[in-house]
């Protein structure tokens, strides 16, 4: 993880969704990434948007055992700060939107990560790779070339 070390990561949703549903292709990277995290090896940063995404899922199968078990886990896990939508992650989304055109969830996320200062936002929708405000790495490229990882 040396690309990230000592970095503030921004987290998209689909970290998680991948790990916690043990995604096939990714949940072993998704593995290296959250444990890297919570040994402290960097900062993750995510929206409380991500834990409405992650609920979904939960909540339209009616399991509410899972729905604790993954807030209790989010609002726990070491070194990552879940931060709430305010008036100053709005008005960066709405730039981020004005400018990329992209939806608001993904502006949510990205302007979520610019007003913490990170370094990086974590994500694999390729859509987002247009966005100049911050770096973008995708899990795909991190799968290929494992450089954030060496």
């Amino acid at each position: 993880m040396e690309r990230l070390k000592n970095k503030v990561v921004g987290l998209d949703t689909m970290i998680f969704i991948y790990h916690f549903e043990n995604n096939q292709k990714y949940s072993p990277l998704t593995y290296l990434i959250l444990e890297s995290m919570e040994n402290g090896q960097f900062q993750g940063i995510t929206s409380t948007l991500t834990l409405l995404e992650l609920l979904v899922k939960t909540k339209k199968e009616k399991n509410q055992f899972i729905s604790d078990k993954y807030k209790l886990i989010l609002q726990n896990f070491p070194n990552l700060q879940i931060k709430s939508l305010d008036e100053e992650i709005a008005d960066i989304a709405s730039d981020i939107r004005a400018k990329y055109a992209i939806n608001t969830p993904d502006a949510i996320q990205i302007a979520t990560s610019l007003s913490a200062r990170a370094d990086y936002f974590l994500t694999n929708d390729l859509y987002l790779k247009k966005i100049q405000d911050i770096e973008i790495l995708l899990l795909d490229d991190i799968e290929k070339d494992k450089s954030p990882f060496n």
